[in-house]
C-alpha cells in the first residue's frame, strides 16, 4: 500500500481537524486524576493519552488518505524493508512531550507530518492546552492560529548584528554540551520550551536559533520541520544538510534550527 507523489495533497484543514480531535482525546485524560502512566522498554514514559491520540490520528488519516502508509511513534515497528519503498507517507507523534504532559505544564503537542521522498511537505503541530496550531504546506506557507483568532502567516527572523540572539532550549533535556555551545555567543537570551513547540518558535520569529545536541526520533521533528521550512527556515545537521526522513535508523542526528539565509549562524554551527 502506497500513495503516489503525483496524487493531490490532502486538504490542510482536514489534517488540522484530525489534530484537534486527537487533542480532545488527550485533554480528557489530562483533566482526569489518572494519567495511566507506564514505561516503554527504553524506560521512557507512556500514558493513556499517547495511545488515545494515536488511535484518533490513525483512524482519521486512514479515512482521509487510505492508500497512504502511516508511521507513528506508538506503532513504529514497521521494518525498513517495507518502509523503504514508500514515496509518500504520514509520520506521526501522537503526543510529543510526554514528560511535559506528566508535569501538566501544557507544553506538549500532536504532530502530524506528510513526508515525500524523505522531506516533510505538510505539517500540523497542535498544542491542545494552549489551543495553538502551527501548520504548513510546501509552496503555500506557514501559519499559526491561536484559539479562535484568524490564522496568521509566520516567517523566521534573522537577528541583527546588535541584537541579542534568542535561543530556544528544552525544559526537560538541557545538557552541558548545549550550554558550552551557547557560551560562545557574545550575548544570548535563552527561552525554555517543551516539545516540538521549540522549532515553531523559530518558525514564528520569536526565537532565532534552536540547537538540539541530544537524541530525537524522526517523528519528534517532522511536522515542525515542515513548518520551519515553509517559514523560511531550515532544520539541518552540523554539515548544513537538512534532516532526512524514513532512514533505516529512525534516530535523528544532532541538529540546528535557524533561518535559511542566516550566514552568521551557519558559520557558527560549522
Amino acid at each position: 500500500m502506497n500513495q503516489s507523489s503525483t496524487e493531490p495533497l490532502p486538504k490542510i484543514n482536514d489534517v488540522i481537524h484530525i489534530g484537534r480531535l486527537a487533542g480532545d482525546a488527550i485533554m480528557k485524560i489530562y483533566n482526569s486524576s489518572d494519567l495511566g502512566i507506564t514505561h516503554k522498554a527504553d524506560n521512557s514514559p507512556l500514558t493513556q493519552a499517547d495511545l488515545a491520540s494515536h488511535q484518533v490520528v490513525v483512524k482519521g488519516l486512514g479515512r482521509l488518505s487510505p492508500k497512504c502508509p502511516i508511521l507513528s511513534e506508538e506503532a513504529a515497528g514497521i521494518a525498513y524493508e517495507e518502509r523503504k519503498s514508500w514515496s509518500r507517507y504520514w509520520l506521526v507523534d501522537p503526543l510529543d512531550g510526554t514528560k511535559e504532559f506528566i508535569k501538566r505544564n501544557g507544553e506538549f503537542t500532536v504532530n502530524i507530518a506528510l513526508i515525500e521522498n524523505g522531506k516533510p511537505i505538510l505539517g500540523v503541530v497542535y498544542a491542545p492546552v494552549l489551543d495553538i496550531c502551527y501548520y504548513a504546506v510546501q509552496g503555500i506557507g506557514a501559519f499559526v492560529r491561536r484559539a479562535s483568532s484568524p490564522p496568521q502567516s509566520i516567517h523566521v527572523k534573522i537577528a541583527q548584528m546588535n541584537e541579542t540572539i534568542k535561543v530556544v532550549a528544552s525544559r526537560s533535556h538541557s545538557d552541558e554540551r548545549t550550554q558550552r555551545l551557547l557560551d560562545k555567543f557574545d550575548s544570548h537570551e535563552c527561552i525554555s520550551m517543551g516539545s516540538s513547540l521549540k522549532l515553531c518558535l523559530v518558525a514564528e520569529g520569536l526565537a532565532h536559533f534552536y540547537p538540539r545536541l541530544g537524541p530525537t526520533m524522526e517523528w519528534d521533528t517532522a511536522a515542525a520541520h515542515a513548518v520551519v521550512n515553509a517559514a523560511g527556515g531550515m532544520v539541518c545537521a552540523r554539515n548544513g544538510k537538512a534532516l532526512h526522513y524514513n532512514k533505516a535508523n529512525l534516530l535523528n542526528p544532532e541538529f540546528f534550527v535557524l533561518p535559511a539565509n542566516d550566514t552568521r549562524l551557519m558559520a557558527f554551527i560549522n
